[in-house]
């Protein structure tokens, strides 16, 4: 009954034993997992900051692309403005010649007056822009 009483205090030493030995195998494997963790949050760290320096290259082209389709549609306007406005100044020199015409032909049927007054006026106006005063 004694090597009974010894394979009993024996079987239970080594039960104790590896359960011991299975507890700091749990242990040890969740310090691997928790290193683990930090080498991928480490990772996704990395992962995020390229991320982020993509996508400001990314807004930066796009921008610098919006700006220039911007700054192309801006001459495009300034460009019709300013034949536009080349129209219309011709228009108005011809209708100032006209206006000429018409009071030196008013002058002409002896409608003196006013119509004097506006024609010298007129034709100063039309001396001076035409040499830049």
């Amino acid at each position: 009954m004694e090597a009974l009483e010894a394979i009993k205090t024996v079987a239970t030493t080594i039960t104790a034993l590896l359960a011991v030995l299975a507890v700091v195998y749990a242990v040890i494997k969740w310090f691997q997992k928790q290193g683990q963790q930090t080498v991928d949050i480490e990772a996704l760290r990395k992962q995020h900051d390229e991320d982020i320096k993509r996508l400001e290259e990314t807004h930066k082209k796009d921008i610098e692309e919006l700006r220039s389709y911007h700054d192309k549609d801006i001459k495009t306007i300034r460009d019709e403005h300013s034949k536009a406005l080349r129209e219309i100044n011709e228009e108005l020199c011809i209708l100032s010649y006209a206006m000429l015409a018409t009071l030196n032909g008013l002058q002409q049927l002896h409608c003196n007056g006013d119509v004097t007054k506006v024609y010298d006026r007129l034709e100063k106006h039309l001396n001076q822009k035409a040499h830049g005063q």
